[in-house]
C-alpha cells in the first residue's frame, strides 16, 4: 500500500508530504483546493504522461515520490521488478519521477534508474485510478475478456498456458508460411540474388580465424627488417662474437666449484645453470628462424589482397567475419526452400493443419470455462448491482466466435446490460450512462479487490452526479472495496466522507502573493464541521452539526457490520 506521498513544485503545491494507512482515506476540501491535482500527481509518480506546464512556475522541475510497502510475498510486483533488476529491501518499494521544465522525466524504482516504460508497468501493478471520467476497461469492449480471464483465472491458467505456448509457436509457423509464398517473380530474383551470393562465398572460402591470422601476417612482413636486426643482434649478443653465452659458462662453472665447498652457493649456482642452458636453447631457436626468415613481396601483395576481399564481404554480409559466415548459412537455407518452395510449404501447411486442430481443442476447452465462468460474474454482479440500487439491471456477458485464433482463443467477449424494464440487453459502453458506468465499475472492484493484486486504489470524484440512497449505497461499496484493498478517495458526499477510516482535508492558501495546497489529517471535532458543511455548504448550523455526527455514527456501525 502506499505509505507515504512528497510532492514539490508541481501545479500550486509547493511541498507536501503526507502518510497514509490501511482502510478508506477521504480526502475533501473546497473546489480548487487541489483535490485532483493530488491525484494527476500520483498519476504520473505510476508512469502517466507529463509535460512542463505541471511544474510550479518559478520552478525549474517538480519531484514526487512514493514509498510503498507490499505485504504480500506473492505479489506479482516481485516478477516485474526482478525481471528489471531492481532489488527490494524490507518489502519496500520507492517509485520517484522528476519532470523537467524541458518536458522530459527521470524515472527512479529504489533508486535505479529505469524508463518511463518501466515505471508504468511498475506502477500498474501497485496504484489503480478511477476518474469519474475514466472508465477506460468498461467502455472498451477489448478489454472486456481481460476482465472476464481476471475472474476465471484460477481456473483458467492451466489451461491458458498450454494454449499459450502452441499458439505463439503456431504464430511463429504462420509466419514462416507467408515468407515462403511470395510470388514467382519476387521468388526467381530472391533466388538469382541469393545464389549470387552463395556463390561469391564459396568462391571467397574464408574461415573464422582468417583475418586474424593475415593481420599478424602482414605486420610480419611490413616489419620484415626489423625482426631480422633485432633478432641477429640478439644472437650476436648471446652466441657472437660478443661470446655472452661463453661469459655465463664461465660463471656456471666457477659457481659450481664454489658450491662444492660452501653450500651457500648452491641456490646462485643452480639459478646461474638454468640460465645458461635457457639461453643456449634460445640461441639455437633464434638461428633457426634467422635462417628461414625470407622477405617476399609478392606474399605481402597477397596477404593484403585477401585481406581486401574480407573488407569488401564484411561491407556486404556482415561487420565481422563471424557474421558473414552466419549470413552464408541463413542464405543457403533460404535458398534451399525456395528450391523446394512446393514441398516445404506442403509440409509446412501440414504441420499447421495440425496445430490449428491443438488450438481449437484447447481453445474449446478456454471456452467452456469461461462461459461458466460468466454465469458466475454475471450473477456476483447483479447482485452488487442490486446493492447499488439498480434492481433492474440486466447484465450478461456475450460471447462471438472470432475468424481466426487470438492470444485468447477464439472467444470475443463483450458485456451487455439492460437497465430499463422490457428493453434488450445491449453493448455495455453504448447504452449505460455515467452514473451507471461508476457503479458498474464500483460492482467490478468489489469483486476484483480481494485478487488483483493492486495494493492502492484511488477514485477520482466517482460519485459525482449522485444523491441520496445511491449515494450511500456507493459509500458503503467504497468501504467495502477498502477492506482487501488501501483505498484512497475524493469525494463530495459527505455519506462517502462519514465511511472514511481516515480523514484529510485539502486547502488552498494566498501567501505573499502565491497560492498554496496543504492537506492535513482532521481530528474527530474538525471532522464533522468538515462532513457538517459538505451537507448544508457554507453555513453550518447546530443542526447540521447534529446530521453530521448522527451520520458519522451511523457510518461507524456499519463498518463495524463489514469487518
Amino acid at each position: 500500500m502506499l505509505r507515504e506521498l512528497s510532492i514539490r513544485n508541481f501545479a500550486i503545491i509547493e511541498d507536501l508530504t503526507v502518510s497514509f494507512s490501511d482502510g478508506l482515506t477521504v480526502l475533501t476540501g473546497e473546489t480548487g483546493a487541489g483535490k485532483s491535482i493530488i491525484i494527476d500527481a500520483v498519476h504520473l509518480l505510476a508512469g502517466g504522461r507529463g509535460n512542463s506546464e505541471f511544474i510550479r512556475h518559478g520552478a525549474k522541475k517538480a519531484e514526487i515520490g512514493g514509498l510503498f510497502h507490499i505485504s504480500s510475498d506473492e505479489h506479482p510486483i516481485y516478477k516485474k521488478l526482478d525481471e528489471a533488476g531492481i532489488e527490494v529491501e524490507e518489502d519496500t518499494i520507492i517509485l520517484r519521477r522528476d519532470l523537467n521544465d524541458s518536458g522530459k522525466s527521470v524515472c527512479r524504482v529504489n533508486g535505479k534508474l529505469v524508463p518511463l516504460s518501466v515505471l508504468r508497468d511498475i506502477g500498474s501493478s501497485l496504484i489503480d485510478i478511477h476518474g469519474q471520467h475514466e472508465n477506460q476497461e468498461l467502455m472498451d469492449e477489448k478489454q472486456h475478456i481481460d476482465l472476464l480471464n481476471q475472474f476465471a483465472a484460477e481456473r483458467l491458467a492451466p489451461i491458458q498456458e498450454k494454449y499459450s505456448e502452441n499458439f505463439e509457436a503456431y504464430r511463429a509457423l504462420r509466419k514462416v508460411l507467408a515468407s515462403i509464398s511470395i510470388d514467382e517473380q519476387l521468388m526467381a530474383q530472391r533466388i538469382d540474388l541469393y545464389q549470387f551470393q552463395i556463390k561469391e562465398l564459396d568462391d571467397a572460402n574464408i574461415s573464422i580465424s582468417e583475418e586474424d591470422d593475415l593481420l599478424d601476417e602482414r605486420r610480419r612482413l611490413m616489419n620484415f627488417n626489423k625482426i631480422f636486426e633485432r633478432s641477429s643482434t640478439a644472437y650476436e649478443a648471446i652466441q657472437g662474437d660478443s661470446r655472452g653465452l661463453d661469459c655465463i659458462g664461465n660463471a656456471m662453472g666457477a659457481l659450481d666449484d664454489a658450491a662444492a665447498i660452501d653450500e651457500h652457493f648452491k641456490e646462485s649456482s643452480e639459478a646461474v645453470t638454468s640460465a645458461f642452458y635457457a639461453l643456449q636453447d634460445a640461441a639455437y631457436q633464434i638461428k633457426n628462424i634467422l635462417d628461414e626468415l625470407e622477405f617476399d613481396p609478392a606474399r605481402l601483395n597477397e596477404v593484403e589482397q585477401r585481406l581486401a576481399l574480407i573488407q569488401n564481404l564484411k561491407r556486404k554480409y556482415g561487420s565481422t567475419v563471424k557474421e558473414i559466415l552466419a549470413y552464408h548459412e541463413k542464405i543457403k537455407t533460404e535458398l534451399n526452400e525456395l528450391l523446394n518452395r512446393d514441398e516445404i510449404l506442403q509440409v509446412k501447411e501440414r504441420k499447421v493443419l495440425e496445430m490449428e486442430a491443438v488450438l481449437t481443442d484447447l481453445a474449446e476447452q478456454l471456452s467452456a470455462v469461461r462461459k461458466e465462468a460468466a454465469i458466475q460474474l454475471s450473477e456476483a454482479i447483479m447482485a452488487e448491482l442490486r446493492e447499488l440500487h439498480m434492481e433492474k439491471a440486466k447484465f450478461i456477458v456475450n460471447f462471438d466466435l472470432l475468424p481466426t485464433f487470438d492470444i485468447n482463443g477464439k472467444d470475443q467477449v463483450v458485456f451487455y446490460i439492460s437497465t430499463n424494464v422490457g428493453e434488450p440487453p445491449k453493448s455495455l459502453p453504448k447504452i449505460a450512462s455515467g452514473g451507471e458506468l461508476s457503479r458498474m465499475m464500483l460492482a467490478l472492484k468489489t469483486i476484483f479487490s480481494s485478487s488483483n493484486g493492486v495494493t492502492s486504489i484511488i477514485f477520482d470524484e466517482v460519485d459525482t452526479g449522485v444523491s441520496g440512497r445511491v449515494a450511500q449505497a456507493i459509500a458503503e461499496k467504497i468501504a467495502a472495496i477498502s477492506i482487501n484493498s488501501q483505498v484512497l478517495c475524493i469525494s463530495h458526499l459527505p455519506q462517502v466522507a462519514a465511511m472514511a477510516d481516515h480523514h484529510y482535508f485539502i486547502k488552498k492558501e494566498v501567501e505573499h502573493d502565491r497560492t498554496f495546497t496543504s492537506l492535513a489529517e482532521i481530528d474527530t471535532k474538525a471532522r464533522i464541521e468538515e462532513v457538517s458543511r459538505m451537507m448544508s455548504g457554507a453555513e453550518i448550523t447546530e443542526l447540521t452539526l447534529q446530521h453530521a455526527t448522527e451520520l458519522l455514527n451511523m457510518a461507524n456501525e456499519r463498518k463495524s457490520k463489514m469487518r
